[in-house]
């Protein structure tokens, strides 16, 4: 199947079957892919009086009930509400879901103990390129990205200054292949998240940001079309479907 899109004053060919799913999927398995030092994701038939949610045990339907929190468990888009005090939800924030998108490589740069995506490497990867998403994809990117046990690992983050020229370049959605585009520990002072929706200024509110993706390395950088796809959950973050269509003339 074939889709025409308009966009930008440009028109773009893709094919609508054949998908490039970036995102992770959640798993009841201690080998889940897991950040912030919390337990595995559950999921586990629902008990109802002598009744159990599960056709294995005799039930007519599997009826599960889930337990997992969207920023450790797998792939999600979140909001700014991610840090206001103000409730803000993703279902309300992201009203369209298809974009250009840019994908782009980098190798995080040594930074005394951490591992830092520059201002500098950002504007190399995109230059002149005007793009509604970016997609980050670092290096090495070997498949434990599927699995890794995050917590207490000081992954690669965003610099502020990078963050701020993503903003200013007009990127509004971000994608990321770590749990966070800010260090591990800083103290709460999140300042990419800040920086990348203008909190101390004109919040973006249609801007978002997708962390723990994977980017196969079959993928190419360059121009996509990105279908983000989320569950429709009134929170400040969702799970979510990040899907990338090659261009085709």
């Amino acid at each position: 199947m074939k889709a025409i899109i308009h966009a930008n004053s440009r028109t773009y060919t893709i094919f609508v079957d054949q998908p490039i799913d970036i995102s992770i999927p959640l798993r009841a398995a201690k080998d889940n892919v897991n950040a912030w030092y919390l337990p595995p994701p559950k999921i586990y038939p629902a008990v109802i009086k002598n009744w159990t949610g599960s056709v294995k045990s005799g039930a007519s339907v599997n009826f599960n009930s889930i337990e997992f929190n969207p920023h450790a468990h797998g792939t999600h888009t979140e909001c700014v509400g991610h840090i206001t005090e103000e409730v803000h939800s993703i279902n309300s924030c992201l009203k369209q879901f298809l974009f250009v998108a840019e994908v782009i490589t980098v190798v995080p740069e040594k930074n005394g103990e951490d591992l830092v995506i520059s201002e500098k490497q950002l504007r190399y990867a995109i230059g002149n390129k005007k793009r509604e998403a970016v997609v980050i994809r670092t290096l090495p990117n070997t498949k434990d990205k599927l699995n890794r046990q995050y917590a207490n690992s000081n992954p690669p983050y965003l610099s502020e200054a990078a963050a701020v020229y993503l903003r200013t370049k007009g990127v509004k959605h971000l994608l990321v292949d770590m749990p966070s585009v800010d260090k591990e520990n800083d103290d709460g002072q999140l300042l990419a998240h800040k920086a990348f929706w203008d909190v101390d200024g004109d919040v973006r509110m249609e801007a978002t940001i997708t962390e723990l993706i994977y980017v196969p390395n079959r993928v190419k950088d360059g121009k996509y079309i990105l279908n983000l796809l989320i569950a429709p959950f009134q929170n400040d973050a969702s799970p979510s479907k990040p899907v990338l269509y090659m261009l085709y003339d």
